[in-house]
Parts: C-alpha cells; structure tokens; sequence
C-alpha cells in the first residue's frame, strides 16, 4: 500500500512538467498580448488582422522583433507600451516563471525535480535560486537603465522630453531583451548609422543579455578577489573564470570579430549598404551588424539590399545565437563549441574532449549535438514548406526561416509579404526557438538524471560502417 501510495504520489507530481508550465506560460503571455493588441485603444488606424496581431505578440514574447506591421504606424503608445512588456516578460520570461513555478510547488517537488531545475540554471543549491533570480533582475534593470538614459540623451534633441525618454526606455529594454523591436519606424536603426552613442549603446544592451547572466556573476565575483588578493598570488583574471565562462567570452569575442570583417569585405563596395560610408562609418555599420547577429535583430543597414554571400554568413551566425542562461536565442555558443571541439578531438585521435585542461562530460555532448541536430531539422522544415508557400528568393527564405528560429528578427524585407501559411510557419519557429532549447535541455536533464532505480540492459556492440 504504501509503495503504490508513494507510485501514485510521484505520478501526480509529474502530471504537468514544469517545462511544459514554462511554455504554457508563454503561450498564456502571447495570446493575452495579441487581444490586448486588438483593441482599438492600442490600434493608430484601422486595426489589421488578428493574424497580424498574434504574429507581433509571439514575435515580442519571443524576443525575435520580426513584424508584419510597422509597430511605430500601427500602434498607438498604449499598444507599444504592451509590446514593450511582452519583450521584458519574454527577455526573463524563463527564470521569472520559473521562480513563480518554485514558489507555487515548492513542496511538491521531487528530489530529482529539484535536480533538475538546478541543473537548468546551472546552481549548485535550490536555497540560492531566490537570491540568484533577484541578482538577475537586479542586473537586468539596472543594465537597461544605463542604456535608456544614453539612449535618451540622442533621442531628446530630435524627438522633445517625453518622447525621447520614451523611446530611450523601449530601445534600451528591447536592445538588452535581444528582441529588435523599434519604434523609429520602417527604417528601424539606419537614421542613426553614424551615431558613436546610438551604435555602442545597443551594441553593449545586446552582448550584456546576450551573454549570460551567469558569465556576468562571475566575472563580477572573480573581479572582487582579484581586486582583494595580494599582488603577488594574482593569477591572471581570465584563468580564474569557471570553464563556460571561458567558452562563451572566447566564441563570443570570435563571433563577433569574424562576422564583422566578413561583412565589410562583402559589402565594403555595395553602394545600396555601407559602400558610400566613410571608413570610420563602414567600420560602425560592420561591427552594429556584427553584434545584432547575437539574436538581436536592429538593422543599421537595409537587409534586403545585402549580397547573398553576406546573408549566407549572416544566417550562420544567426544560428548559432547568444549563449545560455541570458535573453539571446539560438542554439548558444557553447553548443556551437562542443562541436567544434569534438570535430576538433577526432581528427586528432584523442577519446576525451577537453578545453581549457579540463573534461567535457559525455552526457552534455550528446545534449549539444542532440540540440544542434533537432534545431537543423526544424529550420529545415521551415525553410522546405515556406520554399512551396511563398514567392522569394530562396536565400532570403533561409534568411527568414534562420532569423525566426534563433530569434534574431532581421528580415530581408519577407515577414511583410508572407501568406498566412508563412506567417504561421514564422510563429512556430520563433516559439520553438525561444521555448525549445530550453525545454530540450531540461527534457535531456531529466532523462540523464533520472533513472528510477532501474539499470539500463548493455547490449554488445554492432559493427557499423561510417564514411
């Protein structure tokens, strides 16, 4: 009795995941969003499509920024102002619900539960996650402060007081959020391509959520005692950072040096983009374009004026994204690293694969390359079926169908254009994008730590030919 008693306990405890409550969170997020988008009060002029509505509620909530209306044309400040929201809801959604979940099933919760949500936030004790949530919002406003104030100071002079501080608030969050919305209008960035101010600011907005909350504790945390220790026991900063720390700044800072020295090369004699820029400005443009890739989606240049050689380019890192435990999307730079290493380990004849003189655990590359793999083959579905329903340049469907899914939102110039079987397909790879990884991570968790008590059956080995 007692062990059925214990069976039928466990049962009900995992009747709905709290991956699954997660992304109903989401859902219950945008489907509030889009009616609340559908009132007159939030509609400029005539109010479009509820499609067109839900399509900028998902689109907001998961912080991806592509748009089948211009906000600034259709939306009136009460309808921006819920745009804003759902970017700061979909930037924290995760944690901040993930919080609210851990408070509501504290004492539901299963010892493997808790591994779980511990593993996913990559915390060594469920008795700091409170503290651990509040450092992030704390973070999180107080970044988005800094950059509405400098936002702020450029906007004023050319928009008055009330509007200048207004847009200076709902680019900073938008900018930190990685979502890419703008309410500038359809030229989004590009009046402000030679901007220093406009340029660094979102610049600095979009590496700061884009690379992790946790890498910025601890660089935080490794600064104060290296700051405490004495001169001599110093040891480099950098050797003092945890592994994934590492890997993120390393693939980061290549990403975004890669990416904009290939940009300037293909574009430096396009007249349509940067051609007619003076150096100083092509070098801005370059780097603005660069960093935006970290899945933040704001276009200092036209898109749709960009030769296919750069949109390829830009496609690939838009897939990779930003990396984990921050508001960027894709399928994270560490992912992008493991493999790489991996690819890297084989070639070399070696069993283990190690970065920075320590041992990258089996289970987390077969995460990486289980991640990796279902988020080919989403994208590929999407790019096959918007190849049948819409009339475009097939580069500019990958472009879009890769944007959508690492949640970037840069567009060449097609979210407007789609049909309603495109723009469904864009919706439900924005969602996936920004709810899949995660939910796959914690989804692998579980089955990597879960096992019930019950021993796996070893088969022998089968011969198998590769290559």
């Amino acid at each position: 009795m007692i062990a059925e008693s214990v069976i039928s306990k466990v049962k009900k405890q995992n009747h709905m995941l709290p991956t699954r409550q997660i992304a109903l969170s989401f859902l219950g997020v945008i489907f509030v969003g889009s009616l609340l988008l559908s009132l007159p009060i939030a509609n400029a002029k005539t109010s479009t499509s509820y499609i067109n509505h839900l399509f900028i509620a998902v689109s907001a909530t998961c912080v991806t920024g592509l748009v089948t209306v211009v906000p600034a044309q259709q939306y009136t400040l009460f309808g921006q102002i819920v745009i804003m929201i759902m970017i700061q809801i979909g930037g924290l959604g995760f944690l901040t619900f993930l919080y609210i979940l851990l408070i509501k099933i504290k004492r539901k919760l299963t010892l493997n539960s808790k591994i779980v949500l511990q593993e996913a936030l990559n915390q060594s004790s469920m008795n700091k996650l409170p503290h651990f949530i509040k450092k992030v919002l704390c973070f999180t406003f107080g970044v988005e402060a800094i950059g509405a104030i400098l936002l702020s100071s450029q906007f004023i002079s050319r928009y008055g007081w009330i509007k200048g501080i207004y847009f200076g608030i709902f680019h900073s969050v938008s900018a930190f959020c990685n979502a890419g919305f703008d309410v500038l209008g359809s030229q989004s960035m590009m009046p402000y391509q030679n901007n220093m101010i406009v340029n660094l600011t979102i610049d600095f907005l979009i590496v700061a959520g884009g690379l992790g909350f946790i890498v910025w504790f601890d660089l935080a945390d490794k600064i104060k005692k290296y700051f405490k220790c004495r001169h001599q026991n110093r040891r480099p900063l950098f050797k003092t950072l945890t592994v994934h720390s590492k890997i993120v700044l390393t693939m980061t800072s290549f990403l975004i040096v890669f990416a904009a020295v290939v940009f300037f090369l293909c574009e430096m004699n396009n007249p349509k983009t940067i051609g007619n820029l003076s150096p100083f400005d092509q070098f801005l443009a370059s780097l603005f374009q660069s960093i935006t890739l970290r899945t933040a989606g704001f276009a200092s240049v036209p898109m749709d004026c960009l030769n296919d050689a750069t949109k390829l380019m830009m496609s690939i890192v838009m897939f990779i994204g930003g990396s984990p435990a921050g508001t960027a999307g894709g399928i994270k730079t560490v992912v992008f690293a493991i493999a790489i290493l991996l690819v890297y380990h084989v070639y070399c004849g070696r069993k283990e694969i190690t970065v920075f003189s320590r041992r990258i655990p089996k289970h987390v590359i077969l995460r990486a390359f289980t991640i990796m793999f279902i988020s080919l083959m989403i994208t590929f579905v999407g790019i096959f079926i918007l190849s049948i329903s819409e009339q475009a340049p097939f580069i500019d469907i990958v472009f879009e169908c890769v944007s959508a899914f690492a949640t970037v939102g840069l567009s060449a110039s097609l979210t407007p254009q789609l049909t309603i079987v495109g723009k469904i397909v864009i919706m439900i790879l924005m969602f996936i994008g920004r709810i899949g990884p995660i939910t796959m991570v914690i989804s692998f968790a579980r089955k990597s730590n879960m096992h019930d008590g019950k021993k796996e059956i070893m088969y022998s080995d089968g011969h198998i030919l590769l290559g």
